[in-house]
Protein backbone atom coordinates (compact mmCIF):
# COMPACT_ATOMS: atom_id res chain seq x y z
CA UNK A 1 0.00 0.00 0.00
CA UNK A 2 1.27 3.57 -1.16
CA UNK A 3 0.91 5.67 2.15
CA UNK A 4 2.76 8.93 0.04
CA UNK A 5 4.70 10.03 -2.73
CA UNK A 6 6.96 12.94 -2.71
CA UNK A 7 8.00 14.78 -6.10
CA UNK A 8 8.46 17.97 -8.12
CA UNK A 9 5.53 19.46 -9.82
CA UNK A 10 4.88 21.60 -12.95
CA UNK A 11 2.69 24.71 -11.73
CA UNK A 12 1.06 27.68 -13.33
CA UNK A 13 0.72 30.77 -11.82
CA UNK A 14 -2.12 30.34 -10.52
CA UNK A 15 -1.58 27.12 -8.97
CA UNK A 16 1.06 28.53 -7.29
CA UNK A 17 -0.93 31.03 -6.00
CA UNK A 18 -3.14 28.15 -4.50
CA UNK A 19 -0.84 26.28 -3.35
CA UNK A 20 0.76 29.35 -1.57
CA UNK A 21 -2.55 30.25 -0.35
CA UNK A 22 -3.23 26.65 1.68
CA UNK A 23 0.31 27.13 3.11
CA UNK A 24 -0.53 30.46 4.14
CA UNK A 25 -3.85 29.30 5.43
CA UNK A 26 -1.73 26.11 7.26
CA UNK A 27 0.07 28.16 8.78
CA UNK A 28 -2.10 31.16 10.04
CA UNK A 29 -4.34 27.69 12.10
CA UNK A 30 -1.25 26.63 13.80
CA UNK A 31 0.26 30.08 14.73
CA UNK A 32 -3.52 30.85 16.01
CA UNK A 33 -3.89 27.64 17.67
CA UNK A 34 -0.47 27.64 18.75
CA UNK A 35 -0.80 31.20 20.54
CA UNK A 36 -4.28 29.71 22.22
CA UNK A 37 -2.97 26.88 23.71
CA UNK A 38 -0.09 28.91 25.27
CA UNK A 39 -2.71 31.46 26.60
CA UNK A 40 -4.32 28.06 28.02
CA UNK A 41 -1.17 26.40 29.50
CA UNK A 42 -0.43 30.27 31.01
CA UNK A 43 -3.95 30.81 32.66
CA UNK A 44 -3.45 27.25 34.22
CA UNK A 45 0.04 27.76 35.58
CA UNK A 46 -1.26 31.03 37.29
CA UNK A 47 -4.73 29.66 38.33
CA UNK A 48 -4.65 26.67 40.26
CA UNK A 49 -8.23 26.56 41.52
CA UNK A 50 -9.78 27.26 37.97
CA UNK A 51 -8.07 25.15 34.97
CA UNK A 52 -8.74 25.65 32.08
CA UNK A 53 -9.43 21.94 29.78
CA UNK A 54 -6.17 21.80 27.41
CA UNK A 55 -8.41 21.94 24.05
CA UNK A 56 -8.07 18.75 21.51
CA UNK A 57 -7.89 19.36 17.58
CA UNK A 58 -11.30 19.30 17.49
CA UNK A 59 -12.02 21.27 19.95
CA UNK A 60 -9.60 24.18 18.04
CA UNK A 61 -11.22 23.81 14.72
CA UNK A 62 -14.57 24.65 15.88
CA UNK A 63 -13.16 27.96 17.93
CA UNK A 64 -11.09 28.43 14.23
CA UNK A 65 -14.56 28.21 12.58
CA UNK A 66 -16.51 30.18 15.08
CA UNK A 67 -14.09 32.97 15.99
CA UNK A 68 -11.25 33.13 12.98
CA UNK A 69 -13.08 31.95 9.97
CA UNK A 70 -15.82 34.93 9.78
CA UNK A 71 -13.56 37.43 10.18
CA UNK A 72 -11.03 36.26 7.50
CA UNK A 73 -12.90 35.19 4.42
CA UNK A 74 -9.68 33.90 2.52
CA UNK A 75 -10.58 30.82 5.03
CA UNK A 76 -13.20 29.43 2.47
CA UNK A 77 -10.70 29.96 -0.54
CA UNK A 78 -8.59 26.79 0.09
CA UNK A 79 -9.87 22.91 1.13
CA UNK A 80 -10.97 22.51 4.69
CA UNK A 81 -8.50 20.10 5.24
CA UNK A 82 -4.86 22.77 5.43
CA UNK A 83 -6.40 24.04 8.60
CA UNK A 84 -7.84 21.04 10.42
CA UNK A 85 -4.64 19.25 9.53
CA UNK A 86 -2.77 21.89 10.83
CA UNK A 87 -4.65 21.82 14.16
CA UNK A 88 -4.05 18.18 14.48
CA UNK A 89 -0.86 18.15 14.19
CA UNK A 90 -0.16 21.44 16.74
CA UNK A 91 -1.88 18.87 19.06
CA UNK A 92 0.68 16.02 18.24
CA UNK A 93 3.38 18.15 18.92
CA UNK A 94 2.09 19.65 22.24
CA UNK A 95 1.39 15.36 23.05
CA UNK A 96 4.92 14.71 22.07
CA UNK A 97 6.31 17.52 24.31
CA UNK A 98 4.10 16.61 27.24
CA UNK A 99 5.34 13.24 27.03
CA UNK A 100 8.86 14.78 27.27
CA UNK A 101 9.61 13.50 23.80
CA UNK A 102 10.12 16.77 21.46
CA UNK A 103 10.14 20.31 22.47
CA UNK A 104 7.40 22.15 22.43
CA UNK A 105 6.26 23.54 19.33
CA UNK A 106 7.16 26.95 17.82
CA UNK A 107 5.41 29.71 15.50
CA UNK A 108 5.88 28.99 11.58
CA UNK A 109 7.13 31.73 9.66
CA UNK A 110 6.34 32.54 6.52
CA UNK A 111 8.61 30.93 3.56
CA UNK A 112 10.60 28.38 5.94
CA UNK A 113 9.56 25.09 4.83
CA UNK A 114 5.88 25.70 3.91
CA UNK A 115 3.48 22.40 4.06
CA UNK A 116 0.03 21.47 4.21
CA UNK A 117 -1.90 18.33 4.72
CA UNK A 118 -5.03 17.20 1.98
CA UNK A 119 -6.80 13.88 1.93
CA UNK A 120 -9.63 12.69 0.31
CA UNK A 121 -10.28 12.94 -3.54
CA UNK A 122 -6.76 13.03 -4.49
CA UNK A 123 -6.87 10.70 -7.72
CA UNK A 124 -4.01 9.93 -10.14
CA UNK A 125 -5.23 10.54 -13.44
CA UNK A 126 -2.08 9.44 -15.77
CA UNK A 127 1.42 8.83 -14.96
CA UNK A 128 2.27 12.17 -14.99
CA UNK A 129 -0.89 13.86 -13.71
CA UNK A 130 -2.75 14.29 -10.26
CA UNK A 131 -5.55 16.07 -9.69
CA UNK A 132 -6.14 18.05 -6.22
CA UNK A 133 -9.24 19.20 -4.91
CA UNK A 134 -9.25 23.46 -4.65
CA UNK A 135 -5.97 23.33 -7.25
CA UNK A 136 -7.11 21.34 -9.93
CA UNK A 137 -4.80 18.84 -12.54
CA UNK A 138 -0.85 19.26 -11.53
CA UNK A 139 1.61 18.17 -13.58
CA UNK A 140 4.78 16.31 -12.33
CA UNK A 141 8.18 15.98 -13.49
CA UNK A 142 8.45 12.27 -12.51
CA UNK A 143 6.21 9.29 -13.73
CA UNK A 144 4.10 8.10 -10.52
CA UNK A 145 3.43 4.74 -9.25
Amino acid sequence: MLIGFKTEVKCNNKQKTLFFKHAGTARHAWNWGLGLTKQILDHNKDNLENKIKFPTAIDLHKWLVALVKPDNPWYYEVSKCAPQYALRDLRTAWDRSFKKIAKPPRFKKKGNGDSFTLDGSIEVIDHYKVKIPRIGIIRTYERLP
